[in-house]
């Protein structure tokens, strides 16, 4: 399994430093001088890490094998990847574990499976592909996502009302009952 680590973002100057959007809760680890990067696609790596340095709170890195402003730009929106094992800390998982796995109600209800993860600004969501097919973004927090069972092949949801695209319907309908009933 590969875990992704970093996606280049723009060039930063003109000796091949690139800006990253670090992907990792270990960048000083992934990230030191020295690491070889797997990249997606394959054909843009790998790539050896230089230097690194953290700007503003944005990492920079410079590679051996980029010698310029216009190779960095060529690399931008390039995956730097990882092989991985199965997490053994107890409350992380790396997305490939978590795609796949059932998504269920606190009482039993399937409601889709789980495509993948997104890294968004204020916290991680989970992909649902619910059974009838509509995708839901499902904040990816213990009050929500109580149940996270790899092995079992399930996560439980916990979700408020209209957070699934199948409670959205029933929330409009009792919304519009209300407005009758007025």
């Amino acid at each position: 399994m590969q875990l992704t680590v970093a996606r280049i973002g723009r060039a930063h100057g003109l000796k091949g430093e690139v800006a990253l959007d670090v992907r990792t809760d270990d960048p000083d680890t992934r990230l030191a001088t020295g690491s070889v990067l797997r990249t997606e696609p394959a054909e843009a790596g790998p790539l050896t890490v230089a230097r690194v340095r953290v700007h503003q709170g944005r990492y920079l890195v410079t590679f051996a094998e980029v010698t310029g402003r216009d190779r960095a730009e060529e690399l931008r929106g390039t995956t730097l990847v990882v092989d991985a094992d199965v997490s053994d800390e107890e409350d992380a998982w790396y997305p490939h574990e978590l795609a796949g796995l059932r998504a269920e109600l606190l009482d039993g209800t399937v409601v889709g499976e789980v495509e993948g993860l997104e890294h968004l600004p204020a916290h991680d969501v989970l992909v649902v592909r619910e059974t009838g097919g509509v995708r839901s973004l499902v904040p990816f927090v213990r009050e929500i996502v109580p149940v996270v069972d790899v092995p079992g092949g399930r996560v439980v949801l916990d979700p408020p009302g209209g957070l699934l695209a199948r409670d959205a319907e029933k929330v409009v309908d009792e919304r519009a009952d209300l407005d009758e009933d007025s």
